[in-house]
């Protein structure tokens, strides 16, 4: 078989950081794991090519050459995906799909023309489908009760991708999570108890990268990387001996729970092996709230004390905040600011809530017909919410729009991300310097032009710069590459301002027509009862 694998297109994100890859030449922040395992458990005799629209098109040849086509994406990537299942089913292809929109909405996908839907998890659905292509099947829906045991999961076929083209790569070490957070598909997707690989199996893929010549950051994708702070413990130990012997090829970043504060070995054993971030599922600073969603290990411990001790460990926060919570009082936006202030938090990604398919906060909203369309619901920070909330939409969305606008002020930005590398804890690892670049060397030229001289940024800039060399010169490499993250941002905001706006307008004249109609089938009945009479 010939399998041309298709990732979708994002829309433009938080994440998408446009703005930055154009500085260092690069096209997409990270690579589609997903599909390049779903390659590497399919049939190796099977012969592969991948496309990540989000780096080029299709071409002619590419879709004459396959025998068949597997598309696999996000909820966010649904518009694309659709498109590309049309057009593989115009080229005449055996159309398969995949991964985490085709579980969460299986019907939008068949509707959309496909013949196989591969659901859950591949390392047991995707030999199901072979076996069904051997039988001469050329439709079906595939699934499995069950979870997978990660540590049957082949290497990932990171041959397949055009590496040039990615800032990042990414790796996986567990799926599933503990909590029982009500508005999280993950834990509907892969369950609440983490599974992992073993760690001579994660350093076999890191080993692959290494010889493919791959030697910038690595992001553990795990939702919640200490999810299995036992076996992760396993993995970091090892992982550390590996990265001394190869000279620390790879700077890590992931996700943890905020529990990880509480964990001072894990936090050391991170820095050891090379971490320098994580993102941190914060969602809000309103304890009421926490409570109300069930993300309960968020109420335990001060979550600006958590922070801190994160932050003076050595590992840069990332957060996700969460406007819109059922019972929510006003001013939810101005206290997630004054919170990021507060803790010296550099990048937080905000949005409003969304109930997405198949959640507990999604069921619970189905039973007080409160969903506004069950299919529709994503992550992306330019949609309005899939419900009904309990405060007025639009003071939820005006909210978010001063909030998002306020955190990326990029004197406020400079200001917070200066805070956070004066107390960031020093790396621990040493590795051998390196001449920069001369892309990396014309992006910093450009960020120094543009945020130390172009611009009123001109004075904090420079004072920030040189009191990190001043005070806390380890950082200064990560503290520059932060700066940068600036150019994104400011452009990021432009866009959540302009597009929230607009939904918010048609929203706001859709309620007045609402109302309008009732009010003239009134008026009409009394006139009638008046001709009547």
């Amino acid at each position: 078989m010939r399998a041309l694998l298709i990732y979708p297109l994002f829309p433009p994100t938080f994440w998408s950081y446009e703005k930055i890859l154009e500085l260092v030449g690069r096209k997409v922040l990270l690579p589609p794991l997903g599909l390049i395992t779903v390659a590497g458990i399919l049939p190796q005799e099977w012969e592969f090519k991948l496309v990540d629209r989000n780096v080029r098109n299709v071409r002619e040849d590419e879709w004459d050459w396959a025998d068949v086509v597997i598309i696999s994406g996000m909820i966010v990537q649904r518009d694309d995906m659709v498109e590309n299942i049309k057009a593989a089913k115009a080229h005449g292809k055996l159309v398969a799909v995949g991964g985490p929109f085709a579980t969460s909405v299986p019907d939008e996908v068949k509707n959309a023309g496909a013949d196989f839907l591969i659901l859950d998890e591949g390392e047991i659905t995707l030999p199901m489908f072979v076996e069904a292509l051997e039988r001469g099947e050329r439709q079906g829906i595939i699934r499995a009760e069950e979870k997978p045991d990660v540590t049957t999961t082949p290497i990932p076929r990171y041959d397949l991708l055009e590496l040039d083209a990615y800032d990042s790569m990414s790796v996986q070490f567990s799926r599933g999570c503990p909590f029982q957070c009500e508005f999280c598909d993950i834990i509907v997707l892969y369950g609440r108890k983490p599974r992992t690989k073993d760690p001579a199996q994660l350093l076999k893929e890191l080993d692959y990268l290494y010889e493919l010549g791959w030697r910038r950051s690595v992001f553990m994708v795990d939702d919640n990387f200490i999810g299995n702070k036992r076996n992760v413990k396993l993995l970091l130990k090892e992982l550390k001996v590996w990265q001394a012997e190869h000279k620390y090829p790879f700077r890590f970043n992931t996700e943890a729970s905020i529990d990880l504060a509480d964990d001072q070995e894990m936090m050391d054993l991170m820095v050891e092996c090379y971490f320098d971030a994580v993102f941190l599922g914060i969602e809000t600073p309103d304890e009421e709230s926490l409570e109300f969603t069930k993300k309960f290990q968020n109420t335990r411990n001060s979550l600006a004390d958590s922070v801190d001790k994160i932050i003076k460990a050595g590992l840069r926060p990332m957060a996700g905040f969460i406007i819109g919570f059922d019972g929510e009082k006003q001013g939810a936006g101005d206290r997630i600011v004054r919170f990021a202030e507060q803790t010296a938090i550099p990048t937080t990604t905000f949005a409003m809530l969304q109930a997405l398919p198949n959640t507990a906060l999604w069921h619970r909203l189905k039973r007080e017909n409160r969903l506004l369309d069950e299919s529709k619901g994503n992550i992306n920070q330019t949609t309005l919410m899939n419900f009904v909330p309990t405060r007025p939409l639009e003071d939820i969305a005006n909210e978010y729009v001063e909030a998002f606008w306020e955190l990326y002020d990029p004197h406020g930005y400079l200001d917070r991300n200066y805070r956070c590398f004066l107390k960031l804890g020093a790396p621990k690892c040493k590795a051998p310097a390196k001449l920069p670049s001369l892309v990396d060397l014309k992006a910093l030229a450009i960020v120094v032009w543009r945020q130390g001289f172009k611009r009123d940024t001109r004075w904090r800039f420079w004072h920030h710069a040189f009191g990190i060399l001043r005070h806390n010169p380890a950082v200064f490499e990560h503290y520059i590459t932060l700066c940068a993250h600036n150019e994104h941002f400011m452009q990021y905001r432009e866009i959540v301002r302009q597009e929230i706006g607009e939904q918010l307008k048609d929203y706001l004249n859709n309620q007045q027509q609402e109302q309008v109609v009732p009010s003239l089938v009134t008026t009409a009945e009394k006139g009638e009862k008046v001709l009547a009479s």
